[in-house]
């Protein structure tokens, strides 16, 4: 007695009650063609019930993902597979029309209450629990949270019964080749790319099905709906500051009593080990919202984006107790952190400050993670550290697409990786231009959607979502387009300032405030002298170019039979291009490729064509920064990812294998940062970061000759120091008296007092443009030992020491399993595509990959000039 006594009050005590718990009903699930069943929703939800025909259903999951699991259709990401699946223009929206079942557990007690809640369902839904109709009307639109509160519609016995139906988006577009199809997709508030795009193919169920999470949860009382923490970070900051002043944070959270009797309880809320609490008594039914007031946080541990300092996340803790009984909790991790903005007149574009301290813009454009809609936290987690990894600190997540799930906004806090998110209209299907592919003219698509009201309500649930992340930086109305003028005044001047006051708006993705006059591009093969010459927009929010992976790459989504390079058909005047490759939207690198030499196998194509990825990604962002604040604020590469297998513009595969382009941007955009003119022959070094630095350059130029071991000399340069200031780019020295045609430019900067660096080998042109000499460098392979241990179970050094005379040039180093030489992905590089030579004889590269069940790593190294070898990992 006395021991059940003490245990009711330590419960007491410390607010802890058994009865509020969150769970993912994930598990269980069966689907069938709603045509195929006569029988109605509410007889088919009861307990117990014949599922006549049902297959395991993927929750969260679509119905091609359904499909795809259990054999129905083959896999859309491979060959020309996507075309065996019937697209619902055809079939009519009844095929892609099913109905989810799921069987679970759980009872309610007195004063306990459940709510069921859908993150998303996608388009048109209703929801039946155990022979009820949760639904008052028909569920609509793809990115509003439907929650309901189940407690009455619960078996007593436990055994519950949920059945949902779903069905495409009508009118639900039609794919003929345009942007969007023929448009119509828009009328509806959903994702406009599954009607086709420039980077992929039609998804036939237009993503159809119960996408995101579902979530029970159990209460005592009363709900914690959202909250709202809103940071202040006044003043400019410092990141190596070893006291901070003082920043603040704003929070309240919005409860709702869903009973039927008053509750009389106490909010708390507690950050930084203080502890606030405040009187709050909700009416029967009532959805009531109370403020904590202003926190003072003494000495603040800050975040910044990547590249500017640490990410540190504040738990913040909220409960509400009532009569000594806790009825709900949650925990948000945020960052103290504040966003400004001003406009830059000598550039014309607008200029981002994250706690004083001003930050060009290194950014991506993102379309989402899988065209399926499969997302999972842990392949978000290794999306978002890639293009940390690339030395990037923006993500802009385009308009055609999602709004990104809040574990995406997770991967992003933690990595540093401001989020500029658009709304959900492009300027292709909402109407900015003329486009015949389109069914309605500009006019009437610049109304989309059908329902400003569903648009609105979505947006102002998925502002309230997402909110509290400290990577959240911008809201875009659209993707080069704003929205209809009424929708636009409400987002404005109601939901943003009364939901998330203090972010960054811009009306569209290139809108006069943000960049004077912008447009977009180019999104083609430029030449690397191209973005150091051409003046472009002071924020261009896309501008990129192609990006195929190697033959390894290829080879997961190209049949055998197809894996054939382009070629140029002198009689036609025209590239030739394998229909699977055209499928795949190849994007033309022209001649390009051909500059190295003929390529005779795709092999030899996509090996030549990491060359060239390098190249045009590292001369992007090297080109941009090389003008930093006199042309530009900051740049959006056109994009770093796709969502299905296109070979256009990727700094990695939808396997999450990186290719050159990665390394290439990583190199362009390294925080400090030595680099060569291509047409001046200047050398500049630029430092983003808001600390000086003094460092020493070398410079080392190997002629074509030497390179294929003829004695022409080599010149060096070294121990000269130069001091770079903060957030700025400077003109070093010029090397163009050294008249470079064909061979190496090496740059090598040492940071005076860390002595960390900065390599950056350049291969030059001939006189003809031309770089065939590479295929003439004398083998190196002899001369280039590699070692390899575990630093870790997750970490692999390995160490790279070369002693020949010429380059061991373009080493791709990966791990792959020891059986079945299949590479394991993700792997994340310290570098890659490694080049030694005088005076960098030694590298050391660090790899980190998730370690997976029966695979037993390797090291696979694969140079230019240095031949394919497996290193054994030592212990």
């Amino acid at each position: 007695m006395y021991r059940a006594f003490l245990i009711l009050l330590f419960l007491f005590v410390c607010n802890i009650s058994p009865a509020q718990t969150r769970s993912l009903l994930h598990s269980g699930w069966q689907c069938m063609p709603a045509g195929n069943l006569s029988r109605r929703m509410d007889e088919l939800s009861m307990p117990g019930a014949k599922v006549p025909g049902g297959m395991p259903a993927v929750v969260p999951g679509t119905i091609l993902t359904t499909l795809i699991a259990n054999g129905k259709v083959p896999d859309p990401f491979y060959g020309m597979n996507n075309k065996q699946i019937p697209d619902v223009s055809v079939t009519g929206w009844e095929n892609y029309s099913y109905y989810y079942i799921c069987d679970f557990k759980e009872t309610a007690s007195v004063d306990e209450h459940v709510f069921l809640t859908f993150r998303g369902l996608n388009y048109y839904s209703q929801v039946y629990l155990n022979g009820y109709k949760l639904n008052d009307s028909v569920l609509s639109g793809m990115y509003l949270r439907h929650t309901f509160d189940i407690t009455q519609q619960l078996s007593k016995h436990g055994n519950n019964r949920l059945a949902v139906y779903v069905a495409p988006p009508v009118p639900h577009g039609i794919p003929n080749g345009g942007q969007g199809g023929d448009g119509t997709i828009a009328h509806s508030v959903t994702n406009q790319y599954v009607a086709g795009w420039d980077w992929i193919q039609p998804i036939a169920d237009r993503n159809t099905g119960i996408w995101d999470q579902v979530i029970l949860e159990k209460v005592h009382k009363v709900r914690i709906e959202d909250a709202h923490i809103v940071p202040h970070v006044p003043g400019r900051r410092y990141a190596d500051a070893g006291v901070q002043q003082s920043a603040y944070m704003e929070v309240s959270v919005s409860l709702h009593n869903p009973g039927r009797k008053p509750v009389a309880g106490t909010a708390y809320c507690t950050v930084a080990g203080i502890k606030d609490s405040v009187r709050a008594m909700l009416k029967p039914g009532e959805h009531n919202t109370v403020k904590f007031g202003v926190r003072e946080v003494v000495n603040p541990r800050l975040w910044w984006p990547a590249g500017m300092g640490g990410q540190y996340l504040y738990p913040v803790h909220i409960s509400y107790s009532a009569d000594g009984v806790l009825c709900d909790s949650n925990t948000y991790n945020t960052g103290m952190r504040e966003l400004t903005s001003r406009w830059n007149t000598h550039t014309q574009s607008r200029e981002l400050y994250v706690n004083g301290q001003r930050m060009f813009v290194k950014g991506a454009n993102w379309i989402l993670s899988d065209a399926l809609l499969r997302f999972s936290p842990q392949r978000y987690d290794a999306e978002v550290r890639y293009h940390r990894d690339m030395n990037l600190n923006m993500i802009r997540v385009w308009g055609g697409g999602i709004t990104e799930r809040p574990e995406f906004y997770e991967a992003c806090d933690r990595y540093g990786l401001l989020v500029f998110q658009d709304f959900w209209m492009t300027g292709d299907c909402n109407g900015r231009w003329y486009d015949t592919y389109k069914k309605d003219d500009t006019t009437a698509r610049r109304q989309y959607p059908d329902s400003h009201n569903l648009w609105l309500a979505s947006a102002a649930d998925q502002i309230t979502m997402l909110r509290n992340h400290p990577s959240l930086a911008v809201w875009c109305g659209g993707n080069e387009i704003r929205p209809p003028a009424d929708m636009l005044k409400v987002l404005k001047d109601s939901l943003l300032p009364a939901l998330d006051r203090g972010r960054i708006f811009f009306e569209y993705s290139n809108h006069d405030s943000m960049s004077l006059h912008a447009h977009d591009g180019p999104y083609t093969i430029q030449p690397d002298t191209f973005f150091w010459q051409h003046r472009s927009w002071g924020f261009n929010s896309e501008v990129g170019s192609v990006g195929i992976g190697d033959i390894e790459s290829l080879r997961r989504y190209i049949p055998e039979d197809n894996l054939v390079p382009p070629h140029y058909d002198e009689k036609k005047k025209a590239w030739v291009i394998d229909s699977v490759w055209k499928y795949h939207k190849y994007s033309s690198y022209d001649s390009s490729v051909e500059a190295y030499g003929h390529p005779s196998t795709a092999k030899e194509f996509a090996a030549q064509a990491q060359l060239v990825n390098y190249n045009q990604y590292r001369a992007l962002m090297e080109g941009t920064r090389a003008h930093m604040w006199d042309w530009y604020t900051g740049v959006l590469e056109w994009k770093t990812q796709n969502p299905w297998t296109a070979m256009v513009g990727q700094m990695y595969d939808v396997y999450l294998d990186p290719n050159a382009c990665m390394y290439g941007l990583k190199t362009g955009a390294r925080p400090l940062h030595v680099m060569y003119h291509p047409v001046t022959g200047a050398v500049y070094m630029v430092n983003d970061a808001h600390i000086p630095h003094s460092v020493r350059l070398s410079y080392n130029i190997i002629g074509a000759g030497e390179a294929t071991g003829e004695d022409v000399s080599t010149i060096i340069s070294k121990d000269t120091v130069y001091h770079i200031p903060a957030d700025t780019v400077v003109h070093i020295t010029d090397i163009a008296r050294y008249k470079v045609s064909g061979g190496f430019v090496s740059l090598v900067i040492n940071d005076v007092k860390t002595a960390t660096g900065d390599t950056n080998l350049y291969w030059m042109p001939d006189d003809n443009g031309s770089y065939r000499w590479l295929q003439n460098i004398a083998p190196q392979g002899i001369f280039m030992k590699v070692a390899a241990r575990y630093a870790d179970k997750n970490t692999v050094e390995i160490s790279l020491d070369y002693n020949g005379a010429g380059v061991a040039f373009f080493n791709h180093i990966t791990l792959v399993d020891r059986k079945t030489r299949k590479r394991l992905t993700p792997l994340f590089a310290s570098d890659n595509y490694i080049s030694l030579f005088m005076p960098c004889l030694t590298r050391k590269v660090q790899l980190q990959y998730v370690p997976q069940p029966d695979t037993d790593p390797v090291v696979c190294i694969d140079g230019w000039n240095t031949g394919k070898r497996y290193v054994e990992i030592s212990k």
